[in-house]
C-alpha cells in the first residue's frame, strides 16, 4: 500500500489590521476570531501537523495555551509589511517544516468546516498527480458584464432564468493545496492543472470588512444554534 502523504496546515496570521483592527484575535462568539479555524483544522485527521506563522504576542500567547500541539513560528521582521507577497510568506514557512503537501487557509474563514478541508484533502489526493494543486471557489450563476458594459457570462438577447446559466466559479481564498515544489518554481499556490473544489457559501464568508465580521459572525451563530 502506498504512503499517505504528509499534509501541513498553514495558517499566516499578522496582528494588525488595516481594515478590522485585531480581527485576528478579536472575540468572536464567545473565542478569538483565530480559534474556531485552529479547531476545524485540528479536526481533520488527514492533517500531520498545524502551524500558525504570525508576528503578534496575543495569538502566539494564546496559541501555546490552548492548542498546545500547534507549532507557532514566529513571523521574521522582514516579512511583516502588509504588503509583503503571501508567497514569500509561505516560502519562508515551509523552508521551515518540510512535508510533502501545504494545505493553507485564514482565520478569516471561521465557518469551514473540518468535513470539507478532509474532503478537499481526499479529492486531491484521490486525482494527484493529475492535478498539481487545488484551491477553493464559490459557484456564481448571475449575470456578469465588464467594465466596458459587455457580458461575460450570458448572451443579453436571451433572458435566461440565473439557474440556468452556465456556472462561473469565484477563488475564494478559503482554502489552498500545493507542494513546496510548485511554491518554489511558479511563486504561486496555484500550478498549471489546478482542481477547483466548490464549497458551500455558507462556509465561504470572509472577514474582510467591519460588516463582514457582523455578518459572518450572526451565520456564525445561526448555523451552530
Amino acid at each position: 500500500m502506498r504512503q499517505k502523504p504528509t499534509i501541513v496546515a498553514l495558517i499566516p496570521m499578522r496582528h494588525s489590521s488595516e481594515r478590522v483592527k485585531g480581527k485576528n484575535y478579536r472575540d468572536f462568539n464567545g473565542k478569538p476570531l483565530f480559534h474556531h479555524i485552529i479547531q476545524s483544522l485540528l479536526d481533520c485527521p488527514q492533517l500531520y501537523k498545524v502551524v500558525i506563522d504570525t508576528d503578534s504576542p496575543v495569538i502566539m500567547d494564546y496559541a501555546k495555551e490552548v492548542f498546545p500541539q500547534v507549532l507557532v513560528l514566529q513571523r521574521p521582521e522582514h516579512l511583516r509589511d502588509g504588503n509583503i507577497p503571501m508567497n514569500d510568506v509561505l516560502l519562508n514557512i515551509v523552508n521551515q517544516v518540510p512535508a510533502d503537501f501545504y494545505l493553507q487557509t485564514h482565520s478569516t474563514n471561521p465557518l469551514l468546516k473540518a468535513a470539507t478541508i478532509s474532503k478537499a484533502i481526499e479529492q486531491f489526493i484521490g486525482q494527484y498527480p493529475i492535478y498539481d494543486s487545488l484551491f477553493t471557489v464559490t459557484r456564481l450563476q448571475t449575470r456578469l458584464w465588464d467594465g466596458l458594459a459587455r457580458a461575460v457570462n450570458h448572451n443579453p438577447n436571451i433572458l435566461l432564468r440565473t439557474q440556468d446559466l452556465p456556472p462561473i466559479y469565484e477563488e475564494n481564498s478559503c482554502m489552498y493545496i500545493f507542494s513546496k515544489q510548485l511554491l518554489e518554481e511558479k511563486h504561486n499556490r496555484i500550478g498549471n492543472r489546478p482542481y477547483l473544489f466548490e464549497i458551500p457559501k455558507s462556509e465561504a464568508l470572509d472577514i474582510d470588512e467591519e460588516i463582514d465580521f457582523t455578518l459572518t459572525e450572526m451565520a456564525h451563530k445561526y448555523y451552530n444554534g
